[in-house]
């Protein structure tokens, strides 16, 4: 909605509260709520403040030592938050709401570097000097279960009741037990002007999916971390709760977020090769060698060279790792194919919609520093003519040839530290910064005990 739509739905008391909104590290919202009034007197204008300590406390919101753009010794200060005002919108299912998403600002004005939204905001610069324009697209995977979260609290998380009774990938039957939930979900997004095009049954038991309608890769970042708030916020209004844990459970698929991309110019894709697509006896549709450019081949090289030294911006958490296992539907290997699901990056569509979709996010990644590393790597891939070389044909997974992903968090803030790319395209304080977040987590992981150790070791040992 606009301002002065805003001020409209005040005056007539349809809204009398603004949330003011901030992307942490992690692709949460934390921020505050306004008297509307008080907003569109003062906050819209000249923005609000937030402690800048925001930046760099874990998920227990406990603050971390050693970051430099905000600590103890300098007094965890004060940041700017200044709203997007392209971002606001009603919330429908919080009467008498409204939201508006804000970028981080220094006291003179300049972005926080460090900031999701402003990591982002650097690439699209990069791509707006270069003429090009990027449209990405979302796919999220949750787990929906029977238990509020409160009770989901209580319990430890133990004997959690999924939704289905068994794994319901593309099934129309059981899903229509949820379908109070998917389809408040689906109308109140909408509503929300967070487009919706599909939801479905995914492969485990109580698993779901939801598409997006494409946007540019801002505009898609802040409908990316709305859903997720969203959704939470529905499903405990049906007291039901979601997970977009990366991995639940061992035995069952982990959630992911599947993001489709391509680059345009002049309102063209410059991705498929302007010439017709010779039949191929491997796909459908004829082979992407012949029906992808030059530019859609150094764009997905520069892909499968440099997402293993990016993926800590694809799997940011302890838990991410657990979900690259062979035969579970999330990449384990770098290669790329046309609608091969084992492969780290599938291409689908055609004409207009040709695109590359990276199977490697889990739902757990940020979505603004995962576009941000996509738009690195590809570009790198577009400045040093790189290759992706023959389309992959098999099974991706037992191929030993193949490059693997990281297997650990620490492995990939390790890789993530010592790239020169990510250091070239993003900065030193934007890698120290998130690597710093990395090893932290790894630290708090190292020092606990968990279940399974005492399961193990209690007795037996």
């Amino acid at each position: 909605m606009t301002l002065k739509q805003l001020t409209q739905s005040v005056r007539s008391g349809e809204i009398d509260t603004v949330i003011v909104a901030l992307v942490d590290p992690f692709g949460r919202l934390v921020g505050k709520r306004f008297r509307a009034e008080v907003f569109l007197d003062s906050v819209a204008k000249h923005g609000t403040h937030g402690c800048n300590y925001l930046l760099t406390v874990n998920l227990e919101m406990d603050p971390l030592d050693g970051f430099k753009v905000a600590n103890w010794n300098a007094g965890f200060g004060d940041f700017t938050l200044q709203p997007d005002l392209a971002t606001l919108r009603r919330l429908p299912w919080q009467p008498g709401a409204a939201l508006v998403i804000c970028d981080h600002l220094k006291h003179d004005g300049s972005l926080v570097a460090e900031s999701p939204r402003s990591v982002l905001r650097h690439q699209l610069d990069r791509l707006k000097a270069l003429g090009l324009t990027c449209y990405c697209a979302s796919e999220l995977e949750f787990y929906l279960f029977n238990q509020t979260y409160h009770s989901a609290f209580t319990s430890d998380y133990r004997q959690l009741q999924p939704a289905s009774d068994y794994r319901i990938d593309y099934h129309l039957m059981q899903p229509t037990r949820d379908e109070p939930l998917m389809r408040a979900i689906r109308n109140g997004m909408t509503a929300a002007r967070v487009p919706i095009e599909s939801s479905k049954g995914e492969w485990s038991r109580g698993q779901h999916e939801i598409n997006f309608i494409y946007d540019e890769p801002l505009a898609m970042g802040d409908l990316h971390v709305l859903f997720k708030q969203g959704v939470k916020e529905i499903a405990e209004q049906h007291g039901k709760a979601i997970s977009f844990m990366a991995k639940l459970a061992p035995g069952e698929a982990g959630n992911s977020c599947h993001i489709h991309i391509s680059i345009w110019k002049n309102g063209k894709n410059l991705f498929p090769e302007a010439k017709p697509v010779h039949a191929n006896r491997n796909t459908q549709h004829g082979s992407a060698a012949d029906a992808g450019s030059p530019f859609f081949r150094q764009f997905l090289g520069g892909l499968l060279k440099y997402s293993p030294e990016l993926c800590l911006f694809f799997g940011p958490t302890i838990n991410s790792y657990k979900r690259y296992q062979a035969g579970s539907w999330a990449p384990t290997r770098m290669a790329w194919a046309v609608d091969n699901r084992t492969v780290g990056f599938r291409v689908v569509g055609h004409g207009p919609s040709f695109r590359i979709e990276n199977r490697m996010p889990g739902a757990d990644a940020n979505p603004y520093l995962a576009f941000a590393a996509m738009l690195a790597a590809g570009l790198a891939g577009v400045e040093e003519k790189l290759d992706c070389g023959e389309e992959y044909l098999g099974n991706a997974y037992i191929d030993p040839k193949l490059e693997r992903l990281p297997s650990s968090l620490r492995q990939a803030a390790d890789s993530f530290a010592s790239s020169q790319l990510a250091r070239k395209a993003f900065g030193d304080a934007v890698v120290d910064f998130y690597v710093h977040h990395a090893r932290l987590e790894v630290e708090a992981f190292d020092n606990a005990v968990t279940d399974w150790e005492r399961r193990r070791y209690f007795e037996q040992i």
